[in-house]
């Protein structure tokens, strides 16, 4: 997940532009790659064909739900199968069917199977459909795999074929996150029917993801990117306040790419160095805080722009202005439900304590205290409810889950400390008889003499001397 952020081009006060590109690493850690996950599913969106639902067996040529694309759709029966899926025509040379897969990251190995025939349109002749028919699947950062369907050589004109359905495969590695899945024809016969096309049903799909990078920094989380229906969008700005109200948005977690985990340990409050004879014992009290950070606030400020109001978590840092977040932005309220569902404890967008610790340090050492905090990652999305907006985002927080760790310790003083222990007591000269003795002692003196220099308090006490 430690991805470097490729150059953005600003489009206006009002946007982004996301990147089109995979987004390479950049961690300067050691990889500590979990290991390989094992293959999993992949949801294709209406992958049957079934909706919206069809009147009559067909064809017809409205749009396809989470599909873009208009193509000629066939009932079942129509289409000469025997389970539910329904049969879809690509029409002509360069019509395309086309659906992002939802989930899938960059780097993942996505094997689609799906099931291809001739066109059963009544209007093909038997030399249309005789050795089959052209066309073409691909997906982003995958080949152009050329495939012909089935021949269906006693086909006659005027009679509707029975199908003749053979099952294939496409394995690619995503070029990109939610890469595009594409079916293009390449029947180029301008005598052709637009319904005698080749025809594509029952679309399936399953990866291999990577596996997830843990050792990118909790301030570098990535781009976050914006999708509506199938089409990329340019900014962040469309899904942000499509998500702009109580019940507006959902967010879905992503478990496979959620995960806790420690921080790097750093220091809390002074080093205390003991530069005396004698081992000291004192107590000292610690006080610490955590935050939230997240990908989207993280895109705004790497494009050079001013986070825009309704995607504001609250992840500034700021205790003030993220309780004030937290209770106004619906986002926030969203991806807190979310949370709590999934995990069964509550999200905190940020934490503080206090402690007080008991130090015993031997001579010639140093004390100090270092806490390792316990922190969560959550990705995923934010999809409107019409499913048309998604809003992918990655939040970093403190979590409830495991306790912080607090590590007193001691040992050897540096050098620097070293020195700084060994210098002279400050002190200052005695400019006249240095080197002579003392003078006599004060003996006999009965009364302390009034001061005589201005403002100095005056006394009248006796000190009676030995």
């Amino acid at each position: 997940m430690n991805r470097s952020l490729p150059a953005l081009t600003v489009l206006g006060a009002a946007g982004l532009l996301l990147p089109l590109a995979p987004l390479a690493s950049l961690s300067s850690l050691s990889s500590v790659a979990s290991a390989a996950p094992a293959e999993q599913a992949v949801p294709v969106l209406n992958g049957d064909f079934a909706d919206p639902v069809m009147k009559g067996d067909g064809p017809t040529t409205v749009g396809i739900d989470f599909w873009t694309g208009l193509n000629q759709r066939y009932s079942p029966a129509a289409s000469g199968r025997t389970d539910a899926s329904h049969g879809v025509a690509l029409q002509k040379d360069g019509n395309t069917l086309r659906q992002r897969l939802r989930g899938v990251r960059a780097g993942a190995k996505v094997t689609v199977r799906y099931e291809d025939s001739p066109a059963v349109s009544k209007e093909c002749t038997g030399e249309q459909v005789a050795d089959g028919q052209p066309y073409e699947v691909t997906a982003s950062g995958g080949p152009v795999q050329e495939v012909t369907t089935a021949g269906d050589p006693d086909r006659v004109k005027g009679t509707p074929g029975k199908g003749r359905w053979t099952g294939r495969a496409y394995v690619f590695t995503a070029g990109e996150n939610e890469p595009l899945l594409t079916f293009t024809s390449r029947v180029t016969d301008s005598r052709t029917h637009v319904t005698c096309s080749p025809m594509i049903a029952r679309i399936r799909a399953v990866e291999v993801p990577t596996a997830v990078d843990k050792t990118v920094n909790k301030t570098a989380l990535g781009t976050s990117e914006a999708y509506k229906g199938n089409e990329r969008e340019s900014t962040l700005q469309n899904a942000a306040a499509a998500c702009n109200g109580e019940n507006a948005c959902a967010f879905r977690p992503d478990t496979r790419t959620s995960f806790r985990y420690y921080d790097r340990a750093r220091v809390v409050g002074e080093a205390f160095v003991n530069c005396t004879r004698n081992a000291l014992e004192h107590s000292r009290l610690l006080s610490y805080s955590e935050r939230s950070h997240d990908s989207i606030s993280q895109t705004y400020a790497d494009a050079g722009l001013a986070l825009n109001e309704v995607a504001r978590l609250p992840t500034s840092g700021d205790r003030t202005e993220d309780e004030k977040r937290v209770k106004e932005r619906p986002m926030a309220t969203q991806f807190a439900l979310a949370h709590e569902k999934d995990w069964q404890r509550p999200w905190q967008w940020f934490s503080s304590d206090q402690r007080t610790v008991v130090e015993k340090i031997q001579p010639g050492e140093v004390s100090w205290v270092e806490m390792q905090p316990s922190r969560e990652r959550v990705e995923g999305w934010f999809v409107s409810k019409k499913d048309d907006y998604r809003l992918h985002a990655v939040v970093d927080g403190p979590s409830r889950a495991v306790p912080d760790r607090l590590l007193q310790r001691t040992g050897p003083m540096s050098e620097a400390e070293k020195q700084r222990c060994a210098a002279a007591r400050p002190m200052t000269t005695t400019p006249v008889g240095a080197d002579a003795p003392a003078s006599s002692s004060d003996k006999g003196l009965l009364k302390i003499p009034a001061p005589t220099a201005p403002g100095v308090r005056s006394s009248d006490r006796s000190m009676p001397l030995d």
